[in-house]
């Protein structure tokens, strides 16, 4: 089993640690409260079917919040098209070609979506 690299101090999750007493750690107490909202977000919507086994894919990139919203965002679009898909690396993925479906759901729920590609 691979194990999984951090790339980043902000995938440590947080996590501060100072050897200075007087240290004012205030700053890092919350977590990021600036979340845009759906009518905020420019998300593209792309077909690919590179590295994929000549599979087709709907590929959602640009979305720009929090894990679970990502994912919540992704189950919705899979339950509507009512096909399988993931989400990976910030990418919603659906399978099979539903880019214009995927795009009035977008819209539908307030997102500014963009078709890319041909």
């Amino acid at each position: 089993m691979a194990k999984n690299k951090s790339n980043s101090l902000s995938d440590l999750g947080g996590f501060v640690f100072s050897t200075n007493e007087n240290e004012d750690f205030s700053a890092f107490d919350g977590e990021k409260t600036d979340i845009l909202k759906s009518n905020e977000q420019y998300l593209e919507a792309h077909f690919s079917n590179k590295g994929r086994g000549g599979k087709i894919v709907t590929v959602v990139k640009g979305f720009e919040g929090s894990e679970s919203d990502l994912k919540a965002l992704g189950k919705l679009l899979k339950t509507r098209c009512g096909v399988g898909g993931s989400v990976k690396e910030g990418e919603i993925i659906i399978q099979g070609n539903h880019r214009d479906k995927v795009m009035q759901i977008l819209k539908k729920e307030g997102y500014n979506v963009k078709r890319v590609g041909g």
